[in-house]
């Protein structure tokens, strides 16, 4: 019984970095899903702006373009619909101050409970809400539009 032992915990560890761990087929990258800001648009639509990850919401864009508050993502989408394509739509406004100008700001957000790619489940009567942020023609936003 002693062989048998020393011989199964190696190779099941060896098929364990091998093969790696199993996840679920449904399981997502992981994200916060928690609301940081919500803004309602013109239409009625009520866009969250989601803690999110790297890659989308909050997290993403308040490092990535220097966004750090919800009243610059709130106001592109307290206008209009500028851009449509299914659920993929985009806001757009302006931030200005008289000292340093104004940039225009692009709010990108998918009203619809998953990502284009699947990737992201927002819940049962939840909308994923908020992509990206960031200010037109720059990398990142002036430190100015969080003033």
């Amino acid at each position: 019984m002693k062989h048998i032992t020393a011989f199964v915990a190696p190779v099941a560890a060896a098929t364990m970095l091998l093969v790696g761990f199993a996840a679920p087929a449904h399981a997502g990258p992981y994200w916060n899903k928690a609301a940081k800001c919500n803004a309602t648009d013109p239409d009625g639509r009520k866009i969250p702006t989601r803690v999110g990850n790297g890659e989308l919401g909050w997290n993403h864009f308040s490092g990535k373009h220097n966004i750090k508050k919800c009243a610059i993502v709130n106001i592109p989408l307290q206008g209009n619909v500028d851009k449509k394509n299914g659920a993929d739509i985009q806001y757009w406004g302006w931030a200005t101050n008289r000292a340093h100008g104004r940039v225009e700001l692009v709010v990108k957000a998918r009203y619809a409970r998953k990502t284009r790619d699947g990737r992201y489940d927002a819940g049962r009567g939840q909308v994923i809400g908020v992509i990206t942020a960031y200010c037109k023609g720059m990398r990142k936003c002036p430190h100015w539009v969080n003033e």
